[in-house]
């Protein structure tokens, strides 16, 4: 079977691509769990994020942005001590703020995100062809920053876009292009 080369790397990220990875994604809490998710990977690998998931979920209930954009700083602390997630004091700040963000949007999120989707993508031949950013990416950032979010430029807003199946980046070889 043949994949996306990162896809068959380890059985996570087997598992990630086979099911997940590239697949649409609606819902404010689904979308709010995968923009915080992308926002704590800046700079990591996405492996250590994907087995830190159910951690990442339990810390912050669900990722329901309603009970998360009610964290105070104790729930700042406690997270930071949490060796399960990632530890990084600004990450962990964003994801609260963004959740409080979420409430005072005009906007559904799942509406904002995707409206930012592209009506025509271009599947990727090879792997060097899958961008790290495009123009609805950049424009997606520059309107998150616009309304107040925080930790989410243009390479952070393309792979939600891949992961949430806004744009399909498995390349022409994949069995998973569709």
């Amino acid at each position: 079977m043949s994949r996306c080369p990162w896809g068959d790397s380890t059985p996570d990220y087997v598992e990630y691509h086979d099911t997940e990875w590239g697949v649409e994604l609606h819902g404010t809490d689904a979308l709010y769990e995968r923009m915080s998710l992308e926002a704590f990977q800046s700079g990591l690998s996405w492996i250590t994020i994907l087995r830190k998931r159910p951690a990442f979920r339990a810390a912050f209930c669900d990722f329901d942005p309603k009970l998360v954009a009610e964290f105070g700083p104790a729930d700042v602390e406690r997270l930071m001590a949490d060796a399960g997630i990632v530890r990084n004091r600004l990450k962990i700040e964003a994801a609260i703020h963004n959740a409080r963000t979420i409430a005072e949007q005009d906007v559904d999120l799942d509406a904002l995100l995707w409206s930012f989707a592209p009506a025509d993508h271009v599947r990727p031949a090879t792997i060097a062809d899958v961008p790290a950013i495009t123009n609805e990416s950049k424009a997606m950032a520059k309107e998150l920053k616009r309304r107040g979010f925080k930790f989410l430029g243009p390479t952070t807003c393309y792979a939600l876009m891949q992961a949430t199946g806004m744009v399909d980046d498995h390349i022409a070889t994949c069995f998973r292009a569709s």
